[in-house]
């Protein structure tokens, strides 16, 4: 259900078609965010249910540290969205195992 920064990043410069869901709250989003990912709170996750759920692409989720994302990985795979898994770490890991430019908070 989980995988790591590092494996998010090694497989986005190997060319594999990510979709990265960011589903921190908007003022969080203003703060910092990673190029290309989507906002979609947590709160409205069950209304793009059926966004979510399309040609079998990999969904990466990802919020702060990694725990809103976990459920909503959780959620997702009980409402039969298998092709998903959370960041572990959330952006705050993005920012320090990968790149150092997008700010903490």
């Amino acid at each position: 259900m989980e995988t790591g920064v590092q494996e998010v990043k090694a497989r986005l410069d190997a060319g594999e078609k990510l979709r990265l869901i960011d589903v921190r709250e908007p003022q969080e989003h203003q703060i910092c965010r990673i190029a290309g990912a989507e906002l979609m709170p947590m709160r409205s996750v069950p209304q793009h249910l059926q966004d979510l759920d399309r040609d079998g692409e990999m969904l990466v989720v990802f919020c702060h540290h990694g725990m809103r994302s976990l459920s909503v990985v959780d959620w997702l795979r009980r409402q039969g969205v298998e092709n998903c898994q959370s960041m572990a770490g959330g952006i705050d890991a993005w920012s320090v195992q990968i790149d150092p430019t997008v700010p903490r908070y």
